[in-house]
């Protein structure tokens, strides 16, 4: 339980926001039925606390408040996206206005998210109630002079965050119709619920986003047709007058920065307007156009075709070269770079296939997508979850079939391979499966605790014959660097003389820490 909201707090918190909104991005994108219905907000809101937190990992770890709050505002301003994306950035410049130079006690945060109240429905030209406005302005006005230590005022957040969202359909006429609460309202939520998990040291749990109550419709098309974004750098003076000039030429207009650097977005009809306006106003760039009409929907580039896998090892990165792909290497219980995994898509070709072969990696693989879609590469992300998932879905592709038909095969083959490992515990856990001591030897089957047993070729041969069935053609075996001699091909002749009609195949995996993967198609 925290007393005060310092420096290491916020990092905590900016790393496990932008995680949590990895995890239910594509639920709280489900929900996006306003300003426009692009699917994307929670990808958007996603990335920008990505960007936060990426900001923060590059300082000392002695940063002091103002400094860490300096970083994460510049970098969730610089990568802020869309709509949603670009007014949390500002309503996190409201809370680093008080806490930057506030002990960081429970009074403290209370003031801060009034400040970030206030900033956040400021910098929006036309404010709508039934959105994240109108969630930030109910936390507010419910923590504002609220007695009570940090945690209590964190804990109040949170809880009234999430009331409040149960309230936008009420409040706004187009979530009615679809059934839905607020997109971007959604997504704050879960920023406020995971500040409230560090504050008092408990986990974040499954993030709640309520299911659409029935089929979304979409809304009539009409003006304006583009999202126009881009940074600008330029005086306080000038950016008023922007602001009056794209005021007229269409709407959803926000505009969020200070200290001479902007982050402008706009649904207009005349995208090259907007972009002229902030050539007059000072030097735009990293400009971004969106055409709405298109927005979220899946297209296909001319040629180039090619597959990203992320592996954890030589060995395993090996095999996958070998199959054609280009290898994002990590090391064992810790994601890719995202800049590794962009530079990877690039050098693949201009429609590619990403495998990130763990649940860890897959965020990092959809924030680098979401930048190569916007250099124009056609990408889609494959959630495999195992190594021996990428290696199944990398054995069906076919660069002669359209895109679309080849992501939807290697999908499949992914989705129907089974896959477990064995794992030599070395300290005491309680799992699904039972208690775990040092030594034991656990069973996992498709990411759940299935066995514990005390020998390893023993407790293989019960995970196999779980994961196998009556309808399965092919087992894979993966060997780690310190599975004993034999592992594998003790595997193997149990399924010779048990299951003689599945094909096995075995590789030298390479991987730490699992002595045995097994994949079952």
């Amino acid at each position: 339980m925290l007393e005060v909201f310092d420096p290491p707090a916020v990092r905590r918190w900016s790393r496990l926001a932008a995680e949590t909104l990895g995890r239910v991005r594509e639920e709280i994108d489900a929900l996006n039925v306003f300003p426009v219905p692009d699917g994307d907000t929670g990808t958007n809101l996603h990335l920008t606390m990505l960007s936060a937190a990426e900001a923060l990992d590059g300082l000392p770890p002695g940063a002091d408040a103002a400094t860490t709050w300096r970083t994460l505002v510049q970098g969730a301003l610089i990568g802020a996206r869309g709509n949603s994306g670009v007014i949390v950035s500002q309503a996190l410049r409201g809370l680093a206005e008080v806490l930057r130079t506030a002990e960081g006690r429970g009074a403290d945060l209370g003031h801060g998210l009034a400040r970030a109240a206030e900033l956040a429905r400021g910098a929006v030209e036309k404010p709508v109630e039934g959105t994240l406005l109108s969630v930030l302005g109910a936390v507010a006005s419910a923590v504002r002079d609220l007695p009570g230590d940090l945690a209590a005022v964190a804990r109040r957040a949170a809880q009234e965050a999430r009331a409040a969202l149960r309230r936008t359909p009420d409040q706004l006429d187009v979530l009615a119709r679809n059934g839905v609460v607020d997109a971007g309202a959604a997504g704050l939520t879960i920023i406020l619920e995971s500040l409230a998990a560090v504050v008092t040291g408990s986990s974040v749990g499954s993030p709640r986003i309520p299911a659409p109550a029935h089929r979304i419709e979409p809304e009539p098309e009409g003006e304006p047709g583009y999202e126009v974004m881009y940074l600008l750098e330029a005086d306080d003076g000038a950016v008023e007058a922007l602001r009056g000039e794209l005021a007229g030429l269409g709407d959803c207009l926000v505009v969020v920065g200070g200290e001479g650097l902007w982050n402008v977005h706009v649904h207009v009809a005349d995208a090259g307007a907007a972009i002229e306006a902030g050539l007059r106003a000072g030097r735009p760039y990293r400009i971004r156009v969106a055409y709405l009409a298109a927005a979220g929907r899946t297209h296909r580039a001319a040629g180039g075709r090619g597959v990203v896998a992320v592996a954890a090892g030589p060995a395993l990165g090996a095999l996958f070269e070998r199959a054609g792909a280009v290898v994002v290497r990590r090391e064992p219980g810790a994601g890719p770079p995202r800049a590794a995994v962009l530079a990877a898509i690039r050098e693949a070709g201009t429609e590619v296939v990403v495998l990130p072969n763990d649940s860890g990696a897959r965020e990092v693989a959809a924030a680098a997508a979401e930048t190569a879609r916007e250099e124009g590469i056609a990408v889609s992300v494959i959630p495999t979850r195992a190594s021996v998932q990428g290696l199944a879905a990398l054995a069906v592709h076919d660069p002669l079939r359209r895109f679309d038909d080849d992501v939807v095969a290697m999908t499949e083959a992914a989705a129907h391979t089974r896959h477990g490992h064995v794992w030599v515990a070395d300290r005491e856990a309680v799992t699904s499966a039972g208690l775990v001591g040092p030594g034991d030897v656990l069973g996992v089957i498709d990411g759940d605790a299935a066995l514990v047993g005390t020998g390893l070729v023993q407790t293989a041969l019960q995970v196999v014959d779980r994961m196998v069935a009556t309808s399965s053609e092919l087992v894979t075996l993966l060997e780690g660097t310190d599975a004993p001699d034999g592992l594998a091909r003790a595997v193997q002749d149990h399924l010779a003389a048990t299951r003689p009609d599945i094909e096995v195949v075995r590789y030298e995996g390479g991987q730490g820490g699992y002595p045995l993967l097994i994949g079952v198609e």
